[in-house]
């Protein structure tokens, strides 16, 4: 399954050299997934009659794959589109002969697979054709591409609630957490830090919130979740005054589904739960990522196992029907045996729903400053001595993980893969039938608008026709247009009417 060790070419160099830069980003992608601790350099050279030469070892001597352009050019007929296609697929097929190794996901280099499954069922495709298709298609193996159809089935049972064409979503953003996880690149940053900025911050949000309301009393508000960070580092107070706003502001009488990200246990306490439910929220998450201590502890989480257990029950017994709980595959030091003690551990507890990540190590994270896509800290190399063992043990860990949700009554309901994904895996949400994640699906599959407040946050505005896309030299066209918030928190504060005005040129056109 796509991650692992090729000895001739660990520690060396790997050259990619494409005769056109839009043929880099796949290609590039494809090589760190068969070579994922191998340095890549990509080199553009117009003049090469070759459209991309990958050259192998130390001063690149030991090996060389060459596609002719001529050949790529006659066989796609000089339709771009194919021309990258029939790229990938050649370079896909050299690695995999070279390394005798597969890729799980194949050719795809996307963060929404299901989206291709999606469209495909909107077709009425059925789910043996899509099977065999995605697997001549894109090279995907069986199991994943029976997982991605399954999940876009349900994916399309539940979306068939919400209204695409006047109804939007509400994406709320508290960019603090208790402590900085070594794992994590969202924009957020220690509580302690910024605490003298956190009720500046809510002021300012409400204020985008209000204008947004404002803007907004013809449309039809479907799901509202607010995330981070850690929402509940606000104090009692401050989360009263924000849920507060929200109330005051949109109407609930097309909401379908109102979560917060409660997230740590070191953050909640019974007030804030007390508030939370006063509101009426449907849905929060308490992650506790791994029930092992000596794991929390390394990667700075600062609160014990039995913090979450007793984080847990609280919620529980406060009346919230449908908590999630998030875990990472793949942390630092840990085994499948660890995964499978986490895994008995939160069986007994039960959850509604269960989102299971694979580790992914972004530039911005405390361990992805070290170079590696594993970004493993203190010592790397013994870390990462042995991929294929590490595959291994990821393999069991996300087969361990589906057969306990099948334990708990839970069903994949949502996935989406991210760049330097250790294992080459996925994320996938479970959930009961009913209580699945309605505002999860829609940030994958990208149907319906969503309007975000809050520094670092995106909004997603989907217009009902393809305009070109600004800036475009080629007259590329897009039915989803992006508005992005300043990072900083303190830019945000203080250019929150900007951010507001930003919105104006698309939302509610």
């Amino acid at each position: 399954m796509g991650f692992f060790r090729c000895l001739s070419c660990e520690g060396n160099m790997i050259q990619i050299i494409c005769k056109e830069e839009t043929y880099q980003y796949n290609i590039f992608h494809i090589v760190k997934a068969f070579y994922p601790s191998t340095e890549v350099e990509q080199i553009v050279h117009p003049d090469s009659e070759n459209a991309v030469e990958i050259l192998f070892g130390e001063n690149a001597e030991d090996g060389v794959l060459a596609v002719k352009a001529a050949f790529i050019r006659q066989q796609s007929q000089g339709e771009k589109k194919t021309e990258k296609y029939l790229l990938d697929k050649e370079v896909y097929t050299f690695l995999e002969k070279r390394t005798g190794k597969s890729l799980a996901w194949g050719l795809l280099t996307g963060v929404r697979p299901t989206k291709i499954a999606m469209q495909k069922v909107e077709e009425g495709i059925d789910k043996d054709s899509f099977v065999r298709w995605f697997q001549e298609d894109s090279l995907v193996s069986k199991e994943k591409a029976s997982l991605a159809y399954d999940i876009a089935k349900r994916e399309r049972e539940i979306l068939s609630v919400l209204d695409y064409e006047n109804g939007y979503s509400l994406y709320v953003g508290i960019p603090f957490c208790p402590s900085v996880c070594s794992y994590c690149s969202f924009s957020s940053g220690p509580l302690s830090y910024w605490k003298d900025s956190v009720d500046d911050y809510v002021d300012a949000l409400c204020k985008e919130l209000r204008a947004i309301g404002d803007r907004s009393k013809e449309k039809k508000l479907n799901t509202i979740y607010i995330g981070g960070g850690t929402p509940t580092t606000l104090t009692e107070e401050q989360l009263e005054r924000l849920l507060g706003r929200i109330d005051e502001t949109f109407s609930r009488e097309h909401l379908k589904e109102y979560t917060v990200e409660a997230g740590r246990p070191d953050s909640i306490t019974e007030g804030k739960l007390r508030v939370i439910r006063a509101h009426d929220v449907t849905r929060i998450s308490i992650n506790p990522q791994t029930m092992q201590q000596a794991t929390l502890d390394r990667i700075g989480r600062n609160h014990t196992v039995q913090d979450i257990i007793d984080t847990y029950e609280l919620a529980r017994n406060l009346g919230f029907d449908n908590i999630n709980m998030d875990l990472i595959a793949g942390l630092p030091g840990e085994t499948a045996e660890d995964m499978e003690n986490t895994l008995k551990q939160i069986r007994k507890l039960q959850p509604d729903s269960l989102t299971v990540h694979s580790l992914a190590i972004k530039r911005a994270a405390k361990m992805g400053q070290q170079k590696s896509t594993l970004g493993y800290v203190e010592d790397l190399r013994e870390q990462m001595s042995d991929l294929e063992k590490m595959e291994r043990e990821l393999t069991k860990m996300i087969h361990a993980s589906y057969e306990a949700a099948v334990e708990m009554g839970l069903v994949p309901y949502y996935l989406y893969r991210q760049k330097n994904i250790a294992g080459n895996f996925e994320n996938v949400g479970y959930a009961k039938v009913d209580k699945a994640g309605i505002y999860n699906i829609l940030i994958m599959e990208e149907k319906q608008s969503i309007v975000a407040a809050g520094a670092g946050s995106s909004t997603k505005i989907v217009l009902p026709e393809p305009i070109a896309v600004p800036g475009s030299k080629n007259g590329k066209k897009t039915t989803l247009m992006r508005v992005e918030n300043v990072k900083n928190i303190r830019e945000y504060i203080s250019r929150v009417d900007e951010m507001i005005e930003r919105k104006g040129e698309w939302l509610w056109r």
